[in-house]
């Protein structure tokens, strides 16, 4: 009898850790794969901006001839950013593109007729709104990031973590170089 109560308390124990192991490793899946969406949903935006760019150029080609060193740095700036293939040459390259697209638009203020074409205005906007999507991407992939970091470095889920081969994820940061005021000179 004694034998029989001990046989259950051990299946139940052992049925409660595989429960607590199998809910632990979901959970961190579970985050992970939000992890990996939201970096999606980044990369959905830098696309759009992407595909925003060229039409930009094309635009700004007819007013501001003699910036020409610019529409190539912006131009330069979105090849290298579709050429980017991990997650640090992606925000790196896009804190370039960012940068270039500061100086565009900061250039734009001394050419009324550019800011007054229609055109100009609708792109303008369109990568605007693409670039506060972006921000807030950013945002929501880093907080994710967080969570998901937090959830595999702390006890009990950081043993789990290590079995499992979970690995920490990098966030998206600003470089140096973005942090910088835009300064554009005649």
């Amino acid at each position: 009898m004694a034998l029989g109560i001990g046989l259950i308390i051990t299946i139940i124990g052992a049925v409660v850790i595989l429960v607590v192991v199998i809910g632990i490793y979901n959970s961190i899946i579970r985050l992970r794969n939000q992890v990996k969406n939201s970096w999606a949903q980044i990369d959905v935006q830098l696309k759009r901006r992407s595909d925003l760019i060229p039409n930009l150029v094309n635009t700004v080609k007819g007013y501001a001839k003699h910036e020409k060193e610019l529409l190539e740095n912006v131009t330069k700036a979105r090849t290298a950013m579709m050429g980017a293939q991990t997650i640090g040459e992606k925000a790196e390259t896009s804190n370039v593109l960012s940068g270039a697209l500061k100086s565009l638009f900061a250039v734009s203020e001394n050419y009324p007729d550019l800011k007054a074409n229609q055109n100009f205005m609708q792109l303008q906007e369109e990568i605007t709104g693409t670039e506060n999507k972006i921000s807030y991407a950013r945002q929501h992939y880093n907080d994710m990031v967080m969570v998901y970091n937090t959830k595999i470095e702390t006890v009990p889920n950081n043993i789990f973590a290590g079995i499992f081969n979970f690995k920490a994820e990098e966030s998206f940061e600003a470089t140096a170089e973005e942090k910088k005021n835009v300064k554009v000179e005649f």
